[in-house]
């Protein structure tokens, strides 16, 4: 059964902070002389894969709209974002009250039309004050730099046309983006047709590129457009295997038509009366 909800607000300042320091020490204790030997060997670098892994279960969770997963991954997340304070303290680089000052500074620059004078009449401007002080404080050269390289293709093709578009690089009407959509298409048909794999890669990378911009405009994430259509791909194909195996059969037994026939079947999630 779920645990019962404490439905302590945030701004219970005192008990949210008890509870933060209980952690805290649990943290401590474990990492102590005579805690747990696995967490005194972790390293910032060495829990890199945990705290990947833990971000797509919160993901995961919220595609999935389960709550009580999503409860308990937040906790998972929020113990690695401590562990990675804990090991810096050590280190004598920072700590997390510096962490939680650096944010509280970052939340008040990047909102001047909260916090300052700046006006934001809806949420496109408010974005545009956020990547407008980003640029200020970061000294950067380029609007587009930020966007770390480790991120997932479709998700990294999103954000760099978002902060294009802030400034203005963007097309007013979706109209261009449809036709932008076609002509890449018929780019990459022409490059199959000559054989050129080179021009096919980038013709293939230009199309998904300008869906990633369609599917901006219709206010679709391209990344969980696609997570979604492969679980539904996965979902169909162990229907044909489980189907085929009640039939003493394998994937490799059948021709595609009859695997097709129990495709088709289970398309819409439920086999035809």
């Amino acid at each position: 059964m779920p645990s019962e909800s404490h439905q302590v607000p945030l701004n219970d300042t005192a008990a949210v902070g008890q509870s933060l320091q209980k952690l805290l020490d649990i943290l401590d204790r474990l990492r102590g002389p005579d805690g747990c030997p696995w967490d005194r060997e972790q390293t910032s670098q060495s829990l890199i894969p945990y705290l990947l892994e833990e971000t797509y279960e919160v993901i995961e969770s919220i595609e999935a709209q389960d709550t009580q997963g999503l409860k308990e991954e937040l906790g998972d997340l929020l113990l690695h974002v401590l562990m990675q304070c804990k090991i810096a303290e050590e280190q004598g680089l920072f700590s997390l009250w510096d962490s939680m000052e650096s944010i509280t500074n970052k939340l008040i620059n990047r909102h001047p039309h909260v916090f300052g004078d700046a006006r934001a009449d809806g949420a496109f401007q408010a974005k545009q004050n956020w990547e407008a002080a980003k640029v200020l404080e970061k000294g950067r050269e380029s609007v587009l730099e930020g966007v770390p390289r480790q991120l997932p293709a479709l998700t990294r093709a999103r954000r760099i046309q978002e902060k294009a578009a802030y400034v203005g690089f963007d097309w007013e009407r979706i109209e261009p983006v449809w036709e932008k959509v076609h002509e890449e298409l018929r780019e990459l048909s022409q490059a199959q047709r000559e054989a050129d794999n080179d021009a096919i890669e980038q013709e293939l990378g230009d199309v998904l590129f300008s869906l990633v911009n369609l599917g901006r405009f219709l206010g679709v994430n391209a990344e969980g457009a696609l997570r979604r259509t492969i679980a539904k791909f996965e979902y169909r194909f162990h229907k044909i295997e489980e189907e085929l195996r009640l039939r003493g059969k394998t994937p490799a037994d059948v021709n595609l038509e009859e695997m097709d026939e129990i495709w088709n079947r289970w398309k819409d999630g439920e086999p035809e009366k």
